[in-house]
């Protein structure tokens, strides 16, 4: 049992989760949210598809011979460096191995590689004692600010 279990202060509670790290493009993100979406809501308290999605970065690989990059593109010499964009989608899901398997196998089936770099952690989320009648003056409806521009 972990001393998290037990955790509970007057804002709120932690509650255990796999997150998933998965190295992906940047124009690939909503495909894969939808997939994950069609075997499990990605919930967040009360809100649905939730993820983070990093800043532009890079990956960089040296295939092997037999690699998916020697099979299929021409002239390209095993191990030389390739470097691609990329973005990291972080999800997460509760602990339990079922969610897991359908969450990974809508992932797998429309990742654009055939062996994705995805990292699965085990961490603790945060539930906060939700009240949307909040008077706190740092809230979002109270702040005199409002919700952040959206992103397109």
């Amino acid at each position: 049992m972990s001393v998290l279990e037990g955790y509970q202060a007057r804002s709120g509670t932690f509650v255990p989760v796999w997150t998933l790290e998965i190295q992906t493009l940047p124009e690939d993100t909503d495909r894969i949210l939808d997939a994950v979406m069609e075997v499990h809501p990605l919930s967040f308290g009360r809100y649905q598809r939730n993820a983070s999605i990093s800043a532009l970065g890079k990956e960089t690989s040296q295939p092997e011979p037999g690699s998916t990059t020697t099979t299929h593109v021409g002239g390209f010499e095993a191990g030389s460096t390739e470097t691609y964009p990329m973005v990291e989608l972080k999800i997460s899901i509760e602990r339990d191995l079922s969610v897991l398997e359908a969450v990974m196998d809508a992932i797998l089936h429309v990742h654009h590689y055939e062996e994705p770099v995805i990292f699965l952690r085990e961490d603790w989320a945060s539930r906060a004692a939700y009240n949307p009648g909040s008077d706190n003056p740092n809230r979002w409806w109270n702040n005199g600010r409002g919700l952040p521009d959206r992103i397109a």
